[in-house]
Formats: structure tokens, sequence, C-alpha cells
């Protein structure tokens, strides 16, 4: 089984910016596409930025601009910089990979708590 550990995150105040890690280890490892989902409190899990193993990207239309997602193939990690932070982005972030092995699965980080102070 592939495991995925997020770190990086922290408190900032709005404006600043934080970039966040995730590094995925197994005994096997095909990771396709990776990237980010988040989950403020009290709201749904939304999908963030993603990245393929190619280095095609997708970001939700609310942080196309200011955030960067980006990954390291040869050391199995994904990364999200996140620049111009404003309060909205105050959520727990989750990095994932989608693993191809007999069938494809989703693994999950247990999450890294970013809070944007106003």
């Amino acid at each position: 089984q592939v495991q995925l550990v997020e770190s990086g995150g922290g408190l900032v105040q709005a404006g600043g910016s934080l970039t966040l890690s995730c590094v995925a280890s197994g005994s096997k490892i095909k990771i396709n596409t990776m990237g980010w989902f988040r989950q403020a409190l009290g709201k749904q899990r939304e999908l963030v930025a993603r990245i393929t193993r190619g280095g095609n990207t997708n970001y939700a239309d609310s942080v196309k601009g200011r955030f960067t997602v980006s990954r390291d193939n040869a050391k199995n990690m994904v990364y999200l910089q996140m620049n111009s932070l404003n309060a909205e982005d105050t959520a727990v972030y989750y990095c994932y990979g989608r693993v191809g092995e007999k069938v494809e699965y989703d693994a999950w980080g247990q999450g890294t708590q970013v809070t944007v102070s106003s």
C-alpha cells in the first residue's frame, strides 16, 4: 500500500505564502495523477489542484493565479505553493495520488492544517 504524508501547514497572515509538501512511500510505487484537496470546517471537501505525471495541471477557479502545484517523480513528492492567501483558504489540506496497480485507487494523506488570519 502506498502511504502519503503531508507537511508544511501552519498559521499565516492574509496575503502571505505557504508551501505544502507530500511524500509517497511504499513497497510498490506507481503514481499517476497527484494533487491536493482541502476541507474547511463544516464544508465539503473540494479539489484544489492536480498534476499528471507528465506535468499537466488543473486548478480550482478560486486558487488560479495564486497556487502552483508541482511534483518530483524521482522523489515521489508533490508540492503546493500557495501565495496571496486569504481567509477562504483556511482548511485541512490533503494530498492524494492515483496509484496504478492491478486496479487504480487513490491514496490519501492524513491532512495538514492551513490557517489564514484575516
